[in-house]
């Protein structure tokens, strides 16, 4: 019997025509790579809520693109448990998209907004469906933003309990953190397989109690047609080539990106090492949704660094072939521990190396000495020594630069979830005959 297209649901927190976060972007690209290969026929449906107006009397609204991707409207949102209040919407509208569908699998990126139990009403109204849960951080370990990094301050956690975790959030007992660890995990375990972009990320789940023999890591896919170039060098004297001296930040700008690091390294380079080429370009935003304190931390900052740094404010990653052109190194000075930035891969497929934090999925990443440098993490001063090194090395631009491999296209990365699928849906197959990928 001829075998035909598997369908596919993949599910997002939110959809990129309203949120542009490396989640969101790393759904939707596989859900256009799933459509782009032809052997897969994907749908996308994604959390919407306030200030998007919903429609009367369902939660379901529609994008009007191609595509026909599938907006949800939720609101009623529990952020401890990472919970849908309002069950029954979900049982009348999640679970009605489920049955007019008859997805083969169904692929969460997320479920922020949309509620663990949605993965529960996956498995209730289409048994046999295969589930698959990608993680993007660690929200189902940590209730810290899911960041792993101690409130109050900027120290790593580095492995969860109940109560370290009321150690972080002393108005929560111990007991309701144990309860809230048994109630996600054990949505999750209703999952097939989880999907990881980094090792790192999968360790600490694996360290949390999830089951290693149920984990992949397959990179993000990126979907960038247009290669920059590096930057042509003005002739500084005697046909000698200016230095490769322009550095940039692409990311938000919160408490947890590291740009007061950044900042603070860049005003402490010494003037001979700096010189008058050198310059620090930040694409970012959301600096005015931070508190207060903060703001007036990067003001003075950007204040002691003077002309060395320039602001360009947000951008949209259709806009990074061109702002590419302007650049030599990128820099991530996060202070948590990150998973797979889409900035990596970003830099990555350009050919410009990159600066990062010595911890997590960036260290993952980005090899010290072979594509790009490390510093160690929340330290401005070691973050001199790599500036010094990267204005002073002749020639390491150009080694840096070789060492890098290609990331993964949207298309591959989507051939390699459908590879996943088809072997989830034999392995089921072999215990449940009725579950093979087929209508």
């Amino acid at each position: 019997m001829t075998q035909k297209k598997p369908r596919v649901l993949i599910v997002s927190h939110g959809h990129p025509s309203y949120s542009l976060g490396g989640a969101e972007i790393a759904a939707y690209n596989l859900h256009k790579g799933l459509n782009k290969i032809g052997t897969a026929e994907s749908r996308f449906l994604a959390r919407v809520g306030y200030p998007i107006v919903r429609h009367s009397g369902t939660a379901l609204m529609s994008l009007r693109q191609k595509g026909g991707d599938i907006l949800y409207h939720a609101d009623e949102y529990d952020h401890f448990l990472i919970s849908n209040r309002n069950t029954e919407e979900l049982e009348r509208d999640f679970v009605r998209v489920l049955k007019d569908l008859k997805p083969d699998v169904v692929h969460f990126h997320h479920f922020i907004g949309l509620g663990l139990e949605t993965i529960y009403a996956v498995r209730r109204a289409l048994p046999n469906c295969v589930i698959v849960i990608t993680f993007h951080e660690f929200l189902s370990i940590c209730h810290h933003h899911g960041q792993m990094v101690k409130t109050g301050g900027t120290k790593l956690c580095h492995r969860a309990s109940p109560s370290d975790c009321n150690a972080c959030f002393p108005e929560v007992s111990p007991a309701r953190f144990l309860r809230r660890e048994h109630f996600v995990r054990g949505l999750l375990e209703v999952a097939d397989y989880f999907v990881s972009p980094s090792q790192f990320l999968v360790d600490r789940y694996v360290d949390w109690g999830l089951d290693p023999s149920r984990f992949i890591v397959i990179e993000n896919g990126l979907d960038i047609g247009q290669l920059t170039p590096p930057r042509d060098l003005p002739l500084v004297g005697k046909g000698k080539k200016a230095r490769r001296s322009r550095f940039a930040y692409f990311g938000q700008i919160t408490q947890f990106k590291g740009v007061d690091v950044l900042l603070d390294a860049v005003a402490r380079v010494p003037d001979s090492v700096w010189g008058e080429d050198s310059q620090l370009m930040i694409f970012g935003g959301n600096l005015e949704r931070q508190p207060k304190q903060f703001q007036e931390k990067i003001e003075n900052l950007v204040e002691r660094a003077g002309n060395r740094v320039r602001f360009y404010g947000a951008y949209q990653n259709s806009d990074m072939p061109r702002l590419m052109r302007n650049i030599d190194w990128t820099i991530i000075p996060s202070i948590w521990w990150e998973n797979s930035p889409i900035v990596i891969q970003e830099s990555f497929f350009h050919g410009r190396p990159m600066i990062c934090s010595n911890i997590g999925g960036m260290a993952e990443k980005i090899t010290d000495g072979v594509d790009g440098l490390h510093f160690r993490v929340g330290s401005s001063e070691d973050l001199v020594d790599r500036f010094t090194e990267a204005l002073t090395t002749p020639g390491l631009w150009e080694q840096l630069r070789a060492g890098i491999k290609r990331p993964i296209s949207y298309e591959e990365c989507a051939q390699q979830h459908l590879d996943l699928y088809h072997q989830l849906a034999v392995e089921k197959a072999s215990k449940f005959p009725t579950a093979a990928l087929s209508a």
